[in-house]
């Protein structure tokens, strides 16, 4: 065993004697409460998550877990004939899923290149602001191949059953001795397509093919403040490859909707509202949008443009689950276009008490920029 790496039995926390499905149980258990998602304040959480993902692709392997349990670590080390991507992954040599033919294609599969469609899909689930803010059930709907329901998977008519291939004797594959290589290799069967059976009478549904495309409908639920581009990974849920093989898995992509007046800062929301001179000056009690409604806000006497004001816990709800951020308020003031001839009055008042300067920038900011220079 290299140095660091631990033992996937360990990592998942079963007997090395397990069932597939008691290590299905406890990847589930793992992934769901180690995923990012669910810890976004541990940055070590990605790290177990991927070990723990690396450990259920093994052991979920019939083929790769055997490997494991003879040859240990170095069964998929970087370079290893019995890897996963290598050419004797499960102690055979199998080039299956290339399109290559002759001695080309399997001196290809002998270096490992190309393993074929896995049936893994990728969708994009498209929320609303609030949606993503306080979580939500959505559903998704997308195509997806699956078993035909009429024939089962199997490609022959309801009422009759395929024969069992005779050029392969039901395995979907035949083994190659070529002449350059010092292996026999081993092939998808040209009579059966890899199937290992032959079908006489075709299902009328997939045309002997056991698989159909249907739209499948999915109820995802989306915890409290997930946010633009977060995945989620649904096991099963992707295409079916082969009648004979199990379906992909579903990758979600969140994309949240922007909205109107509010923008996202971590856990806060950022709105802007403008307000009016005297309010700026005097000060004064708005009624400002919030997540949950309307809201009052104080605005202090003396508020300048651009100053930033705070709501406290009217935010994005914390992944965590406790408490949630504050709302950001933008102050933008309102200048008018249209003055009557009293405003105007008032205002050339106003300006005349003042002795009517300008003061475009605080003498503090004018000293320390003189002091640069």
């Amino acid at each position: 065993m290299a140095a660091g790496e631990r033992d996937h039995y360990e990592v998942l926390g079963v007997e090395r004697t397990a069932t597939v499905e008691e290590i299905k149980v406890a990847f589930r258990k793992l992934a769901s409460q180690h995923h990012p998602d669910r810890n976004p304040d541990d940055d070590t959480a990605s790290v177990r998550f991927k070990e723990i993902n690396a450990s259920w692709q093994i052991l979920s392997d019939p083929q790769r877990r055997a490997m494991y349990d003879r040859f240990g670590h170095r069964a998929e080390a970087s370079g290893s004939p019995f890897a996963a991507s290598g050419p004797f992954a499960g102690g055979v040599v199998d080039i299956g899923d290339l399109n290559f033919d002759g001695i080309l294609g399997d001196l290809l599969g002998v270096f490992g290149v190309g393993r074929g469609d896995k049936g893994d899909v990728k969708r994009e689930l498209e929320v609303g602001f609030e949606e993503a803010a306080f979580g939500c059930d959505k559903e998704l709907s997308y195509p997806r191949v699956g078993a035909c329901g009429d024939c089962r998977g199997s490609g022959s008519a309801p009422g009759s059953t395929p024969d069992i291939c005779p050029a392969c004797a039901g395995r979907g594959k035949v083994r190659v001795q070529q002449g350059l290589l010092p292996i026999s290799v081993e092939r998808p069967c040209p009579r059966c397509k890899a199937s290992g059976r032959i079908v006489k009478d075709p299902c009328v549904t997939c045309r002997g093919a056991g698989l159909v495309t249907s739209t499948h409908r999915l109820n995802v639920t989306l915890p409290p403040g997930v946010d633009q581009g977060a995945t989620r990974l649904v096991t099963g849920a992707g295409n079916r490859p082969r009648p004979d093989k199990p379906p992909g898995d579903l990758e979600i992509t969140i994309k949240v909707r922007p909205h109107p007046f509010f923008r996202r800062v971590g856990d806060d929301v950022l709105c802007q509202v403008p307000i009016s001179f005297p309010q700026a000056a005097l000060g004064a009690e708005l009624e400002v949008p919030t997540l949950d409604g309307k809201g009052k806000m104080r605005v202090p006497s003396g508020t300048q443009p651009g100053q930033v004001l705070r709501i406290k816990g009217r935010g994005i709800p914390h992944r965590a689950g406790v408490g949630r951020g504050d709302q950001r308020v933008e102050i933008l003031l309102d200048v008018p276009t249209d003055l009557t001839p009293r405003q105007r009055e008032l205002l050339e008042e106003f300006a005349r008490e003042g002795g009517n300067t300008v003061q475009p920038q605080p003498r503090t900011f004018v000293e320390r920029l003189r002091d640069l220079f």
